[in-house]
């Protein structure tokens, strides 16, 4: 019995290169995938973190009053009766910081800021951000700033002055990245002007 030579071939020294070629083509191109995979999963981490510190700080401003009158800052109140309309208060709440009052929270929603419309870096001690109760976070490629606008809602604060505003917004952005990326969040606030002091 006799058996053709073409049957018992091996591969060729081409065939043979021309395989290796297109496996390592392969496995260059997912170890490629791999890279850039882990090179970006610290992204999910950093996005965590920022919707984090966006929510905790547009938490704080929302807790925070926001009544006509402006209590007195030794701590008590203008009035034991906390008033319902602008015209009653002896001291008006004002945008902006009162003097001598720099610890958060602050008590009034528009102590957060020195103007409305305007961004601000918000809740920093030089160039680390602070909680509430004054601790540095420790998150470096982090800033936060923090806008309140009067919105005119269903014809709410349409010419309302700063001391009679109903409605505000506000907006917390958090820049992390090295400031390639950026998260905002908006909340609302409407006044609430108890007959009493809170």
């Amino acid at each position: 019995m006799f058996t053709s030579k073409s049957s018992q071939r091996g591969l060729t020294m081409i065939e043979l290169i021309v395989f290796i070629i297109i496996v390592s083509v392969a496995v260059l191109a997912l170890l490629r995938v791999y890279v850039i995979t882990s090179r970006n999963s610290a992204d999910p981490q950093m996005r965590k973190q920022a919707l984090a510190l966006a929510e905790a700080f547009l938490e704080e401003v929302e807790l925070a009053r926001f009544t006509y009158c402006e209590p007195v800052l030794d701590g008590s109140a203008d009035d034991p009766v906390a008033r319902p309309n602008p015209a009653a208060c002896n001291v008006l709440e004002v945008v902006g910081q009162e003097v001598g009052s720099v610890n958060r929270p602050f008590d009034n929603v528009n102590d957060y800021v020195n103007q409305f419309n305007v961004a601000t870096p918000a809740f920093n001690s030089g160039t680390q951000l602070i909680d509430a109760a004054g601790e540095v976070i420790d998150l470096p490629g982090y800033s936060v700033t923090l806008t309140i606008v009067p919105e005119a809602l269903n014809g709410i604060n349409s010419g309302a002055t700063a001391a009679t505003m109903e409605v505000l917004r506000i907006s917390v952005t958090v820049t992390y990245n090295n400031g390639s990326d950026s998260l905002t969040l908006d909340g609302y606030r409407t006044r609430y002007a108890p007959n009493a002091v809170p």
